[in-house]
């Protein structure tokens, strides 16, 4: 199942005003108001955006939120990765480390560097998220991310242009002060623009010989999350990404991935589940994560989660959490 780094999430938490415990307790001052799962130091993606949509919920000012989360983390307590950064030589190998080792932050999310004409495009794809608290996703994302290479750097880093997709906030404004650069909205592309120059910017630290060192680490902790635990991982991307056509077939999904019907079969035995379990879950997730965004219909969440009818969609939900979408709905604002 895709997940995040619970110390992101409690930074961001924290910059809403809320707090999240190390065991996935979020707190309104003395108020509960969600408990998640905590395993290895990481939360499901779903909760993550859950906490990131009450956030938006709180705080409208969504630049001033995203560039206060993205000040507040102490890029020392981020562990090996943020040493690594720190060792690279210049901005570029920052760049470099930050989209490859990434996912050992959070797999719901992948960064690719892609080189230009005029510079170094570090751009964002988001791989898994729904919700009120996705557009955080690009927003505090590169925040955190420009604030992070900012850091390391012996001098002031200075992007040439940050792109966003979706439509500004109301107070877009704070964005353009915080990267001191021009910031497009409606864009083909979330990213962060880097010019030749600022690439070549040398970082405080810059150690060759601890660089080499801590990507080997990083690299040995990559293989381990990317092993086979990815395939449970992909085949629910797959099936998120077609659900909205109706539920896929496993030998489709099979062909898409790879393999043949009966590896594929027996390979998501080795993880002790089975195509039918993970389709289940799929479902599940997206409908409770679109059912937090009030101005989501409950048929829109039902065709988008792969059932014709809203019948169909209604009993599987009773069957997944004991209540209906209306009345899962009203228990979140009540």
């Amino acid at each position: 199942m895709p997940s995040v780094s619970v110390v992101i999430t409690q930074y961001f938490a924290g910059a809403a005003g809320f707090s999240l415990t190390n065991d996935g307790t979020l707190l309104d001052g003395d108020n509960v108001l969600l408990r998640f799962k905590v395993e290895g130091g990481r939360i499901a993606t779903q909760a993550h955006y859950e906490i990131l949509g009450l956030a938006a919920k709180k705080v409208p000012e969504r630049a001033t939120l995203s560039v206060r989360y993205a000040k507040s983390i102490d890029i020392d307590k981020i562990g090996t990765i943020a040493l690594a950064c720190k060792a690279a030589p210049n901005v570029e190998g920052v760049l470099q480390r930050l989209s490859r080792y990434h996912s050992l932050l959070s797999d719901s999310i992948k960064y690719h560097l892609d080189v230009q004409d005029n510079g170094v495009f570090l751009r964002q794809d988001i791989l898994v998220g729904s919700g009120p608290g996705l557009v955080f996703s690009p927003e505090a994302g590169l925040s955190a991310m420009y604030q992070a290479i900012d850091q390391v750097a012996a001098k002031k880093v200075t992007p040439a242009m940050v792109t966003f997709q979706h439509t500004p906030p109301h107070d877009a404004h704070v964005f353009e002060g915080f990267f001191g650069c021009e910031v497009q909205f409606g864009a083909g592309d979330d990213g962060l623009l880097f010019s030749p120059a600022t690439l070549a910017i040398e970082n405080t630290l810059g150690d060759q010989a601890l660089s080499e060192f801590l990507t080997k680490h990083l690299d040995a902790e990559l293989e381990q999350i990317k092993a086979e635990p990815s395939l449970v991982r992909t085949t629910k991307e797959e099936i998120a990404r077609v659900l909205s056509e109706g539920l896929p077939k496993m030998a489709d999904v099979a062909r898409e991935l790879g393999f043949s019907v009966r590896s594929f079969h027996r390979r998501l035995a080795d993880h002790g589940v089975n195509f039918q379990t993970l389709a289940e879950e799929t479902r599940r997730d997206i409908a409770l994560s679109m059912l937090r965004d009030d101005g989501c219909p409950l048929a829109e969440v039902a065709f988008l989660t792969g059932f014709s009818e809203q019948s169909a969609f209604n009993r599987a939900f009773k069957r997944w959490t004991n209540e209906t979408p209306a009345s899962y709905r009203k228990s979140l604002v009540s």
